[in-house]
């Protein structure tokens, strides 16, 4: 009579054991990776981008140019924040959270580098190759950010960065290869990751 019990006890147990890993593996993947990344926020600055790239490219003086650009940085920082804080809310990956905290710590460093070697290559008077630096670097941030996120990220990172190599031994086409990755490719993956990942 005991065997009976026992034997009949150890399927129920087995399957709730099965069902707890589930939902810690499920409950790890959801907080393992930033799903707020804003697909609307990556189209909406990649439209800015566009307009930022015709307009600095009929700037006379590198500072016209340097200004343009500047904005747009300031405009479309502001896009995507407003647009990952609402998107992050709404998926339960909030701007303070853990995920959240973990993509911008792999985000920053590289977006500071470049920042530093475009201030030392104006000053050195060099503007050709700042396109270049801004693709790779920003590519670098968004593809190191991206392994805390969805797929379509890291992978939008890589492609900014095959743009940057472009433009590295070609700096005469700096600007429309700076509308090609900040205008095309942000449209083009946030449109993507509002079809695959929601908004």
């Amino acid at each position: 009579m005991r065997r009976m019990e026992s034997s009949s006890r150890t399927p129920a147990l087995h399957d709730r054991a099965a069902a707890n890993l589930d939902y810690i593996r499920s409950a790890m993947e959801r907080t393992g990776s930033f799903t707020g990344v804003s697909g609307a926020g990556f189209v909406a600055a990649g439209l800015s981008a566009g307009a930022a790239a015709a307009l600095a490219a009929g700037q006379a003086t590198v500072a016209g140019w340097s200004a343009v650009w500047a904005g747009e940085l300031l405009l479309a920082a502001a896009i995507s924040v407003f647009t990952s804080a609402r998107k992050g809310r709404r998926v339960g990956t909030p701007l303070g959270s853990p995920p959240a905290r973990r993509f911008l710590l792999a985000f920053t460093p590289p977006m500071l580098a470049g920042g530093v070697l475009s201030a030392a290559l104006l000053a050195a008077g060099a503007p050709a190759l700042v396109p270049a630096v801004w693709l790779l670097l920003y590519g670098a941030a968004v593809a190191n950010a991206g392994a805390h996120s969805v797929r379509p990220v890291q992978f939008m990172g890589m492609a900014f960065m095959g743009l940057g190599v472009v433009a590295a031994f070609l700096p005469a086409w700096g600007d429309p290869l700076l509308a090609a990755g900040f205008g095309g490719l942000h449209v083009g993956f946030g449109a993507l990751l509002m079809r695959r990942h929601g908004g």
